[in-house]
């Protein structure tokens, strides 16, 4: 059978932004015939997510992460249909899901590494398995709760709030008691969403405004829970307002993603020296540590969502950062 795909060109470098000439579409001829243990699966939906870059290197830095080779399918999270199956585990028509899904219309993978979803968890809408209900909301939830240590009354702030993770984040801190949570994104539009749609008390435009003078005015009380999704100066500066025994939760790093820094990037010496006077944790947090916890963690963010406790919106460039919510590719009904 013919099957589409999409494959890494060439390397942007360590310090470069990626550009469009870096991927290649191409047409292959891919074999329906199965080994045992083989499933043939339809691509449905695919994740875009801000650790790819890290993937376009030769090194990615982290030991977890394989590059992407060259010439050959990208791959990242993924949903589909089985088409056919040799694998006893899996049954045609089945509905899963895999965190090394490659760019391709169709794929034959094994059949161990495929996770079975139920449609029903997100009332038919797979997407969010990718999203909210899918490792971005798993990483929300694990950071705030294993990281973050809110009680009741806290103030939060999460820097890349409007993005897949952030947007959850915020949420999920304001249903676990914080009193105040504030999101800082880089557009007025997001700063609205984040405000009108996902229940923020405040969110603050870092492409136009005094992030330092706003969170004075937004957090009178001082932040007790940084959840970081892209360090820099924005969490230089917010560090430097956080209240003594605060928490941050070092999800990610996306401004320093283009350049060639190790991760997680140092400090300034000025927050460094508030980490340590205000006794403030500041721990690499990574999903992957909780996953013997994401069934039960993944039905309770099913049930927020169909609850409308926890909102979802999309819409898309996030390298750029000009994504509100969780970026998918839809590949085929």
């Amino acid at each position: 059978m013919k099957v589409q795909r999409v494959v890494l060109a060439s390397r942007p470098g360590k310090n470069g932004l990626p550009v469009p000439e870096n991927f290649r579409l191409e047409e292959r001829s891919l074999s329906a015939e199965l080994k045992e243990g083989e499933v043939l699966v339809r691509s449905l939906f695919l994740s875009v997510d801000p650790y790819m870059r890290c993937r376009m290197n030769e090194d990615s830095g982290a030991d977890y992460l394989l590059p992407w080779p060259l010439h050959e399918p990208a791959d990242g999270g993924g949903v589909g249909v089985v088409q056919s199956t040799h694998c006893s585990s899996v049954s045609e028509g089945d509905v899963v899901t895999c965190f090394n899904w490659p760019w391709q219309t169709h794929a034959v993978l094994k059949g161990a590494n495929l996770q079975k979803l139920d449609p029903r968890l997100v009332d038919g809408h797979l997407s969010y398995f990718l999203g909210a209900v899918g490792m971005p909301g798993l990483t929300a939830l694990f950071g705030i709760r294993e990281k973050g240590h809110v009680t009741k009354g806290h103030t939060m702030v999460v820097s890349g709030a409007a993005g897949a993770c952030g947007s959850i984040a915020g949420q999920i801190g304001r249903l676990d008691g914080c009193s105040t949570v504030v999101g800082i994104c880089g557009s007025d539009e997001k700063c609205k969403a984040l405000v009108e749609k996902l229940g923020f008390t405040a969110a603050i435009n870092y492409r136009k405004e005094n992030v330092s003078d706003q969170l004075k005015q937004c957090c009178p009380n001082g932040v007790d829970v940084y959840f970081d999704n892209v360090g820099g100066d924005i969490s230089d500066t917010v560090i430097s307002q956080m209240n003594k025994n605060g928490h941050v939760i070092l999800c990610g790093q996306i401004s320093q993603y283009n350049k060639d820094v190790p991760y997680p990037p140092p400090l300034s010496e000025a927050a460094q020296e508030t980490l340590s006077k205000n006794n403030i944790t500041r721990e690499r947090f990574l999903v992957l540590n909780y996953m013997d916890k994401a069934d039960a963690a993944i039905y309770e963010l099913s049930q927020l969502v169909r609850a409308g406790q926890v909102k979802v919106i999309a819409f898309c460039s996030m390298m750029r950062g000009g994504n509100i919510g969780k970026q998918i590719i839809k590949i085929s009904d």
